[in-house]
């Protein structure tokens, strides 16, 4: 129940938590990705979108705790607009620190705004009462648990509530420098390369953006480029390419790289990225599963499509969008990519596999089925590779990184790394 758009624009008083409720709507009544709601909201300026993503990733991040705290003054369930309101509210007032006055006055004023006037007097009564006594019940409550949908915590197996722990958290802003640029005053320089500066960070105020100096990039995502180790006049291969930060470390080295890249928009984001770093490659749209090179080539680096469940920290509606059911057809595209690389590689060639995800069905998984489908041979990583980070190497030399992991850093994305020699 929502006024028409001529409505809402006219009566926009407070766009930060207009945009945090048409976020929350869009993530969990319509189910799309928060970044695809997030641009929606582009004719907002920079700072209130900000803040109204703020607001609403500290309301998917916490989900199950905030629900548990507003059920007690519920009698009976609010539609889901009501309820993403009371959610905002309670967000603001246990999570963010804003005055209770502040919070409960603008979230009655956002109902009436949105056309939820019959509700108004229900978001002021509850949120009083979460006031007073939210703090506290928060406190009480397993966050962790409660926050995490029970099919990933069942599949996260002993490493659930390390993982689910870290992800009650914002992630920190991580940067992978450009040759030999200096890092922006202040960043902490990582074991593995990668410098970081606190959550919050703008990247765009940082001295050195605008010419160019780094990209941003977790830590653990600049770990499959860099275990790569592509060598200078290398042909080299980067599928499913977009936004390219992997590309801009394959193209770093002085390795001749083509980018593949299905989507056009993504495309375009590419190719801004790579002007504004002075790099290049050479970017082709279409099926990386489909394209074949005129040469065999020296290595592949697949950063293949997955449940992206390593994210959460950054992209906490993933937590919200995935189901088991969407690990079947992720992995039967990861087979496909992973058939195409290896026939892509001359023998003796270098196949990088990754994938930002938690997921067993994703990751070792994926590489036995295609070791013994394909001619391909492990080539396990080395401690030497992963400098301060061997707690993420396994038995077999795979990369298994995971949120909990550097807890007084700030953690990390989790990742599943493979490195395969074609036969």
């Amino acid at each position: 129940m929502t006024q028409s758009p001529a409505d809402t624009t006219a009566t926009r008083v407070d766009p930060t938590r207009d945009g945090a409720f048409d976020i929350l709507n869009a993530t969990l009544v319509r189910h799309r990705a928060l970044d695809e709601a997030l641009s929606d909201l582009a004719d907002l300026d920079p700072r209130d979108r900000a803040a109204a993503h703020r607001i609403a990733a500290a309301v998917l991040r916490r989900l199950g705790s905030l629900d548990a705290v507003l059920e007690p003054h519920l009698k009976k369930s609010p539609p889901d607009p009501v309820r993403n309101v009371l959610r905002i509210g309670a967000a603001s007032l246990i999570l963010l620190d804003t005055p209770a006055h502040a919070a409960v006055a603008t979230c009655v004023a956002l109902a009436r705004r949105r056309g939820l006037t019959p509700f108004a007097g229900l978001v002021n009564a509850v949120l009083r009462r979460v006031s007073e006594s939210g703090a506290a019940t928060l406190e009480q409550l397993d966050g962790p648990r409660l926050d995490t949908p029970s099919w990933l915590w069942t599949s996260w197996g002993s490493a659930a509530r390390g993982i689910a722990k870290a992800h009650l958290s914002e992630a920190p802003l991580d940067l992978t420098m450009l040759r030999d640029a200096p890092p922006p005053e202040g960043a902490e320089a990582l074991p593995t390369g990668s410098f970081r500066l606190p959550a919050g960070t703008r990247v765009t105020e940082l001295a050195g953006f605008s010419e160019g100096a780094f990209w941003v990039q977790d830590a653990a995502a600049a770990l499959p480029a860099r275990l790569l180790a592509a060598q200078p006049g290398e042909k080299i291969a980067d599928l499913c390419a977009a936004p390219g930060g992997k590309t801009a470390q394959l193209a770093a080295t002085g390795a001749h790289v083509t980018a593949i890249e299905l989507h056009e928009s993504r495309i375009v984001r590419l190719r801004e990225n790579l002007a504004r770093l002075n790099l290049s490659a050479d970017i082709v749209q279409g099926d990386a599963a489909a394209w074949r090179p005129a040469d065999k080539l020296d290595a592949v680096l697949l950063d293949a499509p997955c449940s992206a469940t390593g994210t959460i920290r950054r992209h906490p509606d993933v937590a919200h969008l995935k189901r088991p059911r969407d690990l079947l057809t992720l992995a039967a595209q990861q087979d496909k990519l992973l058939d195409a690389a290896c026939d892509m590689l001359k023998p003796g060639g270098r196949l990088i596999y990754a994938v930002c995800s938690l997921q067993p069905e994703e990751g070792a998984a994926r590489v036995e089925a295609a070791r013994v489908r394909l001619m391909l041979k492990f080539a396990p990583f080395t401690a030497e590779e992963l400098p301060g980070l061997t707690e993420a190497l396994t038995p077999e030399g795979f990369v298994r990184t995971k949120p909990s992991m550097w807890p007084e850093r700030g953690g990390m994305d989790g990742f599943f790394i493979a490195r395969l020699i074609r036969l």
